[in-house]
Order: C-alpha cells, then structure tokens, then sequence
C-alpha cells in the first residue's frame, strides 16, 4: 500500500508541474477544466505504473489463412474456432493488451480519470454531467460523438469484455423473435449455445456472501424497492470472479469491483474478461496470433479473391509506427458494430469491396439504453459494488428491462439507488459515407432518446413513489437520461448484408461476426451474451461448411 501512496503523491505532483511549467494540463481528469493535450510527462507516467503496454510490439504475418479484426466477444470467439479447427489465425487489435494485479492500479478508474481510461481524446462527459479533461493517451474506452447520440465502445485486447458491467443475459423468447424475426432460431440458442458461452465464460448470479456485504448495499435497496413496487427482481448471470471480489472483500486485493470500478476496467481482473479464457485458449492452441495496437484502415479484395488489410501499427501514445498492408484467405469481422460497419462502409463507398449489397451500412440502433437514478427510502450507506444483481421486466407501455447498477464516476456515497434501463426501440439509422473526409458517420434523432428516457422514466417513478423514496431527481435532471448508448448495434445484419450466419454477400469469405450483425437491438437485455453465443452458432456453421 505505501507504494500506492507514493505512486499517487507522484501523480499529483507530476499533474501540479505539468500544469504549471509544461501548459499541458494535467493527465488526471480536471472536473470543469478545459480541454487536455498529450503530455511527455504523463506518457513517462503511464510507461512507469504499465510498463506492459509500452513493449515492443511483434508484427503480424504478411499473409494469414484468416485475419480475425477486433477481439471483443464476437472476435475472440472466431479466433478460438477458428484455432481449434486447425486454421491459424491472426488478430488484430487497435487496444493495448492490458495486464492485471491484485494491487497495481493498471486502469484509472472513472471517478476522476486519466489518460488510461480514453482512447485519444482529451475531454469527457459522462453520466455525471460533470466536464472532466485529461492528457491524450490511448486508454480503454472510445468514446464517439455521433450527431444526436454518443456512442461507447471499447478499444483494448478483450473489446467490450474490459469495460462492461459484467451482466450477460438472455432476452425473453417473444421479443428475441420479434427483432430477428425468423433469421436465428431462439431455441437453438437456448438449447445449445446460450449454455455453452455460460460455460465458458463461468457465468453465474451474484453469491449470497457478496450480495449481503456492504459495498452491495444498493443491490439489496434496489431489490426491496422493485419487490414494493409489485415487481419480482430476476437475477442476472454474470462474468466477474467471485473470488476476486472476495479478496477484495478481505482486503488482499486493491478495492475495484466493490469500489464503483468497471467502465474503465477492473485492474485486478475481477471480470473474467476474454483475454482470460477465449483469447488465452486460441493463443494456447499455437495457431492464433495476437497482435495489440494495429489499427485496421480499410480493407478490400484483390483480383485473386485474397483479401486485403491496411493496417497501422500504434504506440499507446497515438504515434504510428508503421503502415502495412497484409493479406488474408478469409477475413473475419469482429470490430464492433461501429468499427466493422466503418470498414464495410468505406470499402463499398471506395470500391474496395464493390458487390456488397444496399443493406450495409444499415439497421443500426442503441439498444434503447437509458441510464436512471432514484433515492433510496432512508439516509444509510449503499455502496459501489459493480456487479449487477437483478432486473425487471416492464411491458405496461413499451417492453423494457431495469437493470440494477451502480453509481459510476462517484467518489462518495450519494444514497442514488442506479439503474441501466434498455427499452424495445424500433428506431434505426443508417451509416453514410463522406467522400470529402473520407469518413463513416450516422445521425440520430435525439427525439427518440427523450422517448426511451421517458419510458423508463415512468417505471422509474412508480418504483420510488411506491418505496417511498426520499428525494426527486427529476429536477436536477438525473433521474432519466439517454445521450448515450454502451451497446451499439447493427450496420451489417443478419439476414440481410449477410446470410443468416454472417457470410457477407457478394464476397465469399467475408464474415460478421459481432454486433454489427444484431437488427439494432437484442430485445431489451445487454447483447454481450447473445453475440457470443451467435458467434459460436455461425463459426461452427462455417467450419462445418468449409466456408
């Protein structure tokens, strides 16, 4: 602990100079300040606490059997498939490849962040409303700034795996039926691959132990308000490690899943993150590469049917250290829904890939996702603890699932009783390309975020008013907002730019195989689950096949 201490009387010390003698700003979030630069001391910082990520870094191969883009949970599971089926593969990850440990602060948390926590940008304003600035670093979350909608995504080795909140969730039958309409069969999720990602990824609910300590106040305040309100609160399956926790808990372990830590990552490896089981296992199989900081620029297809990839290779302060262009039998896509649907965009619109078809670029959505604060019904402690414990399902309006949450970017306990609210919105918007900049972009109403919100907003205030909730945050305006989504979704779907199981039409060999590949929705639950269990239904598929 006294090397904590030190590394933090450093910190402050170093932000104090930087500010003063360099005119940087600080690397450390400045609530209210202005915009941040890079910062060579900050860099110098940074190389010091993670030495890790500042490595050299090996090259890919200049031509591979697959290329596997991105390594979230689509990605990780290809690659693995992939490996097992006895095709070498080579990942590619514009992230670092964070470690972990049990005392080192390897991430920043969002209570008052570092360049760590964002990919390449210098200012942030989350779901606190409260401006903070830091140094340009490339740290975990990217955060994009869609006209109407930001949209949050990660950038590490593991993708989404590193900054969610760990739920991971089946939708209920009807309504996953309602969104695919027919392109997937639920039961073949439900009986084959839903359980088999359980499996690998140990998932399971929040134990007694954990749930009845302090730090998981919150969760026990949330479930007695719903269980008042007339609801009964489902619990939600999981990917932390309990175990973790509980050293935590003991204090054997530096505080982060009971410290209100999880959207800028958890350094001890509390979440039992991809880089733990699907990525570890392809690299243990000798036939999957991984290569952290190489940035996909575009892609294409060649007169011979190989496929190209031009790629930058990034030092985690941002400069490039190299432009290489590699090649592939089979390519597949596990970006992202924004980043596959940039590169299929921008191929199309460029003529890299000529013959994708009119839907690409299409049925992109947030999920509905709507982040709600109500009071707890009496003045006590509620903690920070991370791992969601249960949700409700609400069809009185509009389908929607209450999730409950804690309190992110807080330092103190505010007695906010959180929730993540994801509604059933048929919305969607359609990327587009601009020729002058070269550029991928969408817009979306934000009228339709006012409705989500609304909706949630009204189950929200029954659920207080019949706890007898203490405060109102309706008129400081906390108590329902969407002006962003953590689960975006769409831009190549199923069914429609691809077959049904992520073959790309008009390019044989191209594959979806992330959330670009959901109709913009996952049916009113987080969509981590239900895009790794896709991913394991469509690669089965195309190695059985052959393509």
């Amino acid at each position: 602990m006294r090397e904590v201490a030190v590394r933090r009387r450093a910190l402050l010390k170093a932000a104090g100079f930087a500010a003063f003698a360099a005119g940087v700003g600080s690397g450390a979030a400045v609530r209210g300040s202005g915009v941040a630069a890079a910062s060579p001391l900050w860099n110098a910082l940074f190389e010091r606490w993670v030495p890790e990520i500042f490595a050299p870094l090996p090259d890919p191969p200049e031509h591979s059997p697959a290329i596997v883009i991105g390594s979230g949970f689509g990605a990780a599971v290809t690659a693995l498939r992939l490996a097992e089926a006895g095709v070498q593969n080579t990942v590619l990850e514009r992230g670092s490849r964070w470690p972990n440990d049990p005392q080192r602060e390897i991430f920043t948390g969002d209570d008052l962040p570092d360049g760590r926590g964002f990919w390449h940008r210098t200012s942030f304003t989350g779901v606190t409303k409260v401006p903070m600035a830091f140094a340009d670093f490339g740290g975990v979350l990217d955060v994009v700034n869609y006209p109407g909608i930001d949209v949050w995504r990660a950038a590490a080795v593991g993708g989404g795996s590193i900054i969610f909140s760990g739920a991971m969730v089946a939708p209920p039958k009807h309504l996953f039926d309602s969104v695919f309409r027919g392109v997937v069969d639920y039961g073949e999720l439900e009986s084959v691959y839903y359980p088999r990602v359980r499996q690998m990824l140990r998932l399971s609910p929040v134990p007694a132990d954990i749930y009845n300590s302090a730090p998981f106040a919150h969760s026990r305040v949330w479930d007695q308000q719903v269980r008042a309100a007339g609801y009964e609160p489902q619990p939600n399956d999981s990917i932390f490690n309990w175990d973790v926790l509980r050293a935590e808990l003991a204090g054997t372990s530096r505080a982060s899943a009971t410290a209100a830590r999880s959207n800028l990552g958890n350094s001890n490896g509390a979440k039992f993150d991809l880089d733990q089981n699907y990525l570890r296992y392809a690299e243990a199989t000798g036939r999957t590469g991984i290569f952290p900081g190489h940035r996909v620029d575009s892609i294409a297809q060649d007169g011979s049917g190989k496929y190209v990839v031009t790629v930058s290779k990034l030092a985690p302060t941002g400069a490039v250290l190299r432009t290489r262009t590699l090649t592939c039998d089979r390519l597949f896509l596990g970006a992202g829904s924004i980043g596959t649907s940039e590169l299929l965009v921008r191929a199309q619109a460029t003529g890299g890939l000529p013959r994708l078809n009119e839907h690409i670029g299409a049925g992109w959505g947030t999920n509905g996702d709507v982040v709600l604060a109500r009071s707890a019904d009496s003045l006590s402690a509620t903690g920070g603890g991370v791992p969601s414990a249960s949700r409700i399902f609400d069809d009185s309006t509009v389908p929607l699932t209450l999730e409950n949450w804690y309190v992110p970017g807080i330092p103190v306990d505010t007695g906010a009783i959180a929730s993540l609210g994801m509604v059933l919105d048929p919305t969607r918007a359609r990327f587009g390309y601009d020729n002058a900049r070269n550029g991928v972009g969408l817009s979306w109403n934000p009228g339709v975020q006012d409705q989500v919100a609304a909706a949630c907003r009204a189950v929200d205030q029954r659920i207080a008013q019949r706890s007898n909730a203490l405060l109102d945050y309706a008129p400081i305006g906390y108590d329902a907002n969407a002006f962003f989504t953590a689960h975006p979704l769409g831009g190549a779907v199923l069914g429609q730019a691809t077959d049904g199981y992520g073959r790309v039409h008009g390019h044989p060999g191209l594959y979806v195989m992330d959330g670009a590949g959901l109709p913009g929705s996952s049916a009113t639950v987080n969509p981590s689950l239900t895009i790794t269990a896709l991913a394991e239904r469509n690669i089965e598929a195309i190695i059985r096949a052959g393509s």
